[in-house]
C-alpha cells in the first residue's frame, strides 16, 4: 500500500499524500471484494458437484437403495459441514503450525483475518465433502447407515484436512506455498486435488469396499464378474454434467484471487491463468471421454454411455493437479492416458474381485495418481513460476525441469497412500470387527429402501397391481362434453 501512495502521490504532485492513500486503499478494498467474490462463487459450483455426486451415484446402484445413498450424500455434506467448521479447516490451515497438522482457528476462532475470510472456509469445506463424497460411491448398495456417518465425520474432520495441510498450507511440509523448506526445491505441486481430494477419497473408498467384500452376487461360484448395473443411465448423465460443471469451481477456483496482474497494465494477468485452466481441464475430459468410448468398444463391442462418463469423470480428476501449469496440448495427452488407467484399474479391480458399484477408487485413486505423475512431467516453467511466484523453481521433466518435482510427487502418492490405510483402513476394519459395517444379507437382498428407509423411492405399481409384474398402464376414454 505504501508503494501505491508513493507513486499516486508523485504523480499528483506535492501535498496529496492523503489523497494517494485514500485512492489506494478504495482500490484495495475493490480488489478483495472481487477476490472474495469470485471465491465465494467458485464455492458454491463446487457445492454444486454435490448435486452431481448424488445424481451420478442414484443412477449408478439398482432402483431398491437410490434413497439410502442419496441420504448418504445429504449427510456427507451436513456432517462434513459440522466437522469441518469444529475441526477440519483447523488441522488444515490453522497457522502458525508444524509441518504437520494445523492447530489454530478451531469453530473459525479469529476469522477473519489477513490470512482467511469466511469465503476460504466455505471453499474448502466444499472440497472436504466432495472427498467424503467419493468414499460413499465405493462402499454403496451393502454398508449400514451409522457406518456412514462415523466415517464422513473422520474422514471430513480429520484425515483429509491433516493432508491437505501437508500440501496446501503455507506450514505443509512438502507445499509448494511453504517458503522456509521446500521439498527437494519445488514442493508438490498439486494445484486442485489430484492426490488430497481424489486419491484421499479413492483410497479411503478402496478400504471400505475391500474390508466389505463385494455385493452379493456380483461374482458367481467360479469367481467370474457378473454385471449389477446401475438402474438409471439417465440420472449419471444429469449426474457428470453437473459435475462438469462444478469442475470449473473447481480447478479455476483454486487460484482463490482473480484479480492478481503478473504485469501491470497489461492484457495478461491472473484471469488469463483462470481461463487457461479452464480450457485444460476441458480437454483432458473430453479426450478421456471419447478415448473410454472407443476403447470400451473395442473391448466390449457396445457404446457405453456410462463408461464414457466415468471416463470423462477420470480425466477431470487426473488434470486437476495440473491444470494450471500446463499447456492445452499437454491435458490432451493427460486425459488420453487417465482412461487407459481407468479402464486398467477396472480390469485388476476385477480380477481381484473388488467390487466398487461406481468405480469410485479406480477412477479417483487411479486417475488422481496418474495425474500426479502427469504434472511433474509436463509443468512449464513459465507457468509454474507465475503461479507460484518463483523464477528458480523445479518443473516438469519433460519439459527440461529435471527429476526434483517428480520425486517430490512420487513421496506424495506414497503417504497419501500409507496415511489414508492406516487411518481409514483401521476405521474401516473396527467398524467390520463391531458388525457396524456391513448390512444383513437378508436387508441386503431386499434393498436397503424397504428395510431401512421405510419404502422404495419409486412407485413401482398402482394400488390395484400389487401383485403383477411390471407397470401396467390404463386407457383413459376421453369423456364427452356437451358445448
Amino acid at each position: 500500500m505504501s508503494t501505491c501512495s508513493a507513486d499516486l502521490a508523485s504523480l499528483l504532485g506535492p501535498n496529496t499524500t492523503n489523497a494517494a492513500d485514500y485512492i489506494c486503499n478504495k482500490f484495495t478494498d475493490a480488489a478483495f471484494a472481487v477476490d472474495s467474490t469470485y471465491l465465494l462463487f467458485s464455492a458454491y459450483l463446487v457445492f454444486s458437484m454435490q448435486l452431481g455426486f448424488a445424481m451420478l451415484c442414484a443412477g449408478s446402484v439398482r432402483a431398491k437403495n437410490t434413497m439410502n445413498i442419496m441420504l448418504t450424500n445429504v449427510l456427507d455434506a451436513a456432517a462434513g459441514g459440522l466437522f469441518y467448521y469444529l475441526f477440519g479447516f483447523a488441522f488444515a490451515f490453522g497457522g502458525p503450525s508444524n509441518g504437520f497438522i494445523g492447530r489454530h482457528n478451531f469453530a473459525l476462532d479469529s476469522i477473519p483475518s489477513s490470512s482467511f475470510d469466511y469465503s476460504n472456509f466455505l471453499y474448502q469445506w466444499a472440497f472436504a465433502i466432495a472427498a467424503a463424497g467419493i468414499t460413499s460411491g465405493s462402499i454403496a448398495e451393502r454398508t449400514q447407515f451409522v457406518a456412514y456417518l462415523i466415517y464422513s465425520a473422520f474422514l471430513t474432520g480429520f484425515v483429509y484436512p491433516v493432508v491437505s495441510h501437508w500440501f496446501w498450507s503455507a506450514d505443509g511440509w512438502a507445499s509448494a506455498f511453504n517458503s522456509n523448506d521446500l521439498l527437494f526445491g519445488s514442493g508438490v505441486i498439486d494445484f486442485a486435488g489430484s492426490g488430497v481430494v481424489h486419491m484421499v477419497g479413492g483410497i479411503a473408498g478402496l478400504w471400505g469396499a475391500f474390508i466389505e467384500g463385494p455385493r452379493i452376487g456380483r461374482f458367481d461360484h467360479s469367481g467370474r464378474p457378473i454385471a449389477l448395473r446401475g438402474h438409471s443411465a439417465s440420472l449419471v448423465v444429469l449426474g457428470t454434467f453437473m459435475l462438469w460443471f462444478g469442475w470449473y469451481g473447481f480447478n479455476p477456483g483454486s487460484f482463490n484471487k482473480i484479480s492478481a496482474a503478473y504485469v501491470s497494465g497489461n492484457y495478461y494477468g491472473q484471469w488469463s491463468a483462470i481461463g487457461r485452466t479452464a480450457v485444460t481441464t476441458t480437454l483432458a475430459g473430453c479426450t478421456a471421454a471419447l478415448t473410454t468410448l472407443f476403447g470400451k468398444r473395442i473391448l466390449s463391442g457396445h457404446w457405453n454411455v456410462t463408461d464414457v462418463c466415468n471416463g470423462l469423470l477420470g480425466g477431470f480428476a487426473a488434470i486437476t493437479a495440473g491444470c494450471s501449469v500446463v499447456e492445452p496440448w499437454a491435458a490432451i495427452i493427460c486425459g488420453f492416458v487417465a482412461a487407459l488407467v481407468l479402464i486398467g484399474c477396472n480390469k485388476l479391480a476385477e480380477k481381484v474381485k473388488l467390487d466398487d458399484p461406481l468405480e469410485a477408487a479406480q477412477l479417483h485413486g487411479g486417475c488422481g495418481a496418474w495425474g500426479i505423475i502427469f504434472t511433474a512431467l509436463f509443468a512449464t516453467k513459465k507457468y509454474v513460476n507465475e503461479v507460484y511466484g518463483s523464477d528458480n523453481r523445479p518443473y516438469g521433466l519433460f519439459m527440461g525441469g529435471g527429476g526434483k518435482l517428480l520425486a517430490a510427487h512420487v513421496i506424495q502418492i506414497l503417504v497419501i497412500i500409507g496415511w489414508v490405510s492406516v487411518t481409514m483402513g483401521t476405521l474401516f476394519y473396527i467398524l467390520h470387527k463391531l458388525k457396524l459395517l456391513r448390512i444383513s444379507v437378508e436387508d441386503e437382498m431386499a434393498g436397503m429402501d424397504l428395510t431401512r428407509h421405510g419404502g422404495f423411492a419409486y412407485i413401482y405399481h398402482d394400488d390395484d397391481d400389487t401383485q403383477k409384474n411390471g407397470i401396467q398402464l390404463r386407457r383413459i376414454e376421453p369423456s364427452s362434453m356437451s358445448v
